[in-house]
């Protein structure tokens, strides 16, 4: 991008895993999902062709760690993909954890340290104002 500077929107970066998981809708129990396809300490984007809508309340489990340890979570759907995108791949849910402790949490953070962030969608937006202080000021 040049001498631009490019904003990250995102508080928390994501992280390309691929994991087998189960996420069930907590108001009739229907399996909505049995993989991610990306994960962050604070939420989770999973594979699903069920219709859900945004506000739906799930239950997610996981294992991702080498320890054994299980992720149980209350989980809210935040976003609905169809999949009509080209850069798509396919229908998804993004989920935001509602009950994952702050130990899990950590522990779940730890572990994404070692994994590579998802290969971007969409080209990154430009900063205009912290380029023009970055040129004016050093």
């Amino acid at each position: 991008m040049g001498n631009f500077v490019v904003a990250s929107q995102r508080s928390i970066m994501r992280r390309a895993v691929k994991i087998p998981c189960r996420v069930v809708r907590d108001a009739d129990f229907q399996l909505l999902s049995v993989r991610t396809v990306d994960l962050s300490p604070d939420g989770a984007l999973v594979a699903t062709d069920a219709g859900v809508e945004v506000g739906d309340v799930c239950i997610m489990s996981f294992e991702f760690t080498n320890l054994g340890l299980w992720f149980d979570t209350e989980a809210t759907v935040t976003r609905v993909i169809e999949g009509r995108r080209p850069t798509d791949r396919g229908r998804a849910i993004g989920l935001r954890f509602q009950t994952l402790d702050a130990v899990h949490r950590l522990i779940l953070r730890g572990h994404l340290r070692k994994v590579p962030p998802p290969v971007p969608q969409r080209v990154q937006r430009i900063d205009y104002a912290a380029t023009i202080r970055k040129i004016a000021y050093g």
